[in-house]
């Protein structure tokens, strides 16, 4: 095994820079937000299905939480499509139509969509249930919000590793320090 000619506190740094690096290039998108969502619809029907959707709308990625309820009894639809389109209530944009995928969770069945918003206003929100058996749709307004800084979120989150990483660096130098420090002569 080859040594390294390094000092072991540049080697520390480097090990820890790369580490870095590593998280912050292999980092994905996640469902990540300031804040939790909230219920924009409740209470609705379409066909026999009971319908409540919740939702997360940031500027740049919104998210939407479609609960779909059958009847006592009864069973969702194996073919239902659920469906968000959405559009500016000023109109200064075309409608945009996105699908939601299925997730079956514990106790009941949810269907997520991704929604791109480009500006903060109200947008129209239109629930588009399809299958064999059910057909309709349902809507409401809501106001798209800001995300917390935008573009300097991340520094925000990142100043406790910074302050973390300056405090164990000058641990090391001081400790450097000491190892260094010639013994006093004694008398």
């Amino acid at each position: 095994m080859r040594k390294s000619r390094l000092s072991p506190e540049l080697n520390r740094i480097l090990w820890a820079a790369a580490f870095l690096a590593a998280t912050l290039l292999g980092a994905r998108d996640a469902w990540a937000h300031i804040g939790p969502p909230y219920p924009i619809m409740q209470n609705r029907h379409i066909g026999p299905l009971g319908i409540e959707v919740w939702s997360n709308p940031d500027v740049g990625t919104g998210s939407f939480f479609v609960i779909v309820d059958p009847p006592k009894g009864s069973t969702i639809p194996s073919d239902l499509r659920v469906r968000v389109a959405v559009q500016p209530v000023s109109h200064r944009l075309a409608e945009a139509t996105y699908d939601a995928w299925r997730e079956e969770l514990k106790d009941r069945i949810e269907y997520k969509a991704v929604v791109p918003f480009d500006k903060e206003e109200m947008w129209h929100v239109r629930i588009l249930l399809t299958s064999a058996q059910v057909h309709g749709e349902t809507d409401t307004d809501v106001p798209v919000t800001p995300t917390l800084l935008g573009r300097w979120n991340l520094l925000l989150f990142l100043l406790p590793f910074v302050g973390i990483g300056f405090l164990w660096f000058k641990g090391a130098q001081a400790k450097k320090r000491r190892r260094t420090r010639k013994p006093l002569p004694s008398r």
